[in-house]
C-alpha cells in the first residue's frame, strides 16, 4: 500500500507542462493528497480554470499515482482559487534561475487584490526592480513579458493571481 508521503514525493517530481523547471507541487497546484486503502485522492487547483494544460496535468498525476500502485482519483478543485502565494520557496528559486519572475509572496493580512505597483517585479537576472511591462500577453495566459531597464534583459513574469 502506498503512503501519502510516497505520493507527495512522486508528485514533487512531476514537471509543470508549461513551466517544466518547476514541479506541480512546487507550483502549488497540487493542493491535497489523501490515501484511503489503495485509492489515492489528489486535489488539483489549476492556475486558472481555462488553463489549456489542465487535462495534461490531471492525466500525468493519475499516471504517476498508478505507477506507485495506487488507484488514482484526481479532483480538479475550483472553489478556492490558486494564487501565486502557493508557489514554494524552492519553486520561486527554480523559476528565478530559469528567467521567470514570480511575484513576491504577500505577507499575512495583506489585501488579496492584484499588485499594481510598478516596482513590484524584480529582474530574475540582476535583481533590479527597475522593470517595465513589455507585453501583457505572454506565452501562456498566466504569464506576461517584462523588460529590465538595468541589465536590458527581457524576462517572463508570472501574473499575480
Amino acid at each position: 500500500m502506498v503512503t501519502a508521503e510516497e505520493v507527495w514525493a512522486a508528485l514533487a517530481e512531476v514537471p509543470d507542462p508549461e513551466l517544466p523547471v518547476v514541479s506541480l507541487v512546487d507550483l502549488g497546484v497540487v493542493s491535497g493528497v489523501r490515501v484511503e486503502g489503495t485509492r489515492v485522492h489528489v486535489e488539483l487547483t489549476p492556475t486558472f480554470l481555462g488553463c489549456p494544460a489542465l487535462e495534461t496535468m490531471r492525466r500525468t498525476l493519475a499516471d504517476t499515482i498508478a505507477g506507485l500502485g495506487g488507484e488514482p482519483d484526481v479532483e480538479v478543485v475550483t472553489g478556492e482559487g490558486w494564487t501565486t502565494d502557493r508557489i514554494t520557496p524552492a519553486g520561486r528559486e527554480k523559476l528565478r534561475a530559469a528567467g521567470v519572475a514570480p511575484p513576491a509572496p504577500r505577507a499575512a493580512g495583506e489585501p488579496t487584490l492584484v499588485q499594481l505597483e510598478s516596482k513590484a517585479f524584480r529582474c530574475p537576472y540582476c535583481g533590479s526592480s527597475d522593470t517595465k511591462l513589455e507585453n501583457i500577453f505572454g506565452p501562456t495566459p498566466c504569464r506576461s513579458l517584462r523588460w529590465c531597464t538595468s541589465c536590458r534583459q527581457p524576462f517572463e513574469q508570472l501574473k499575480t493571481i
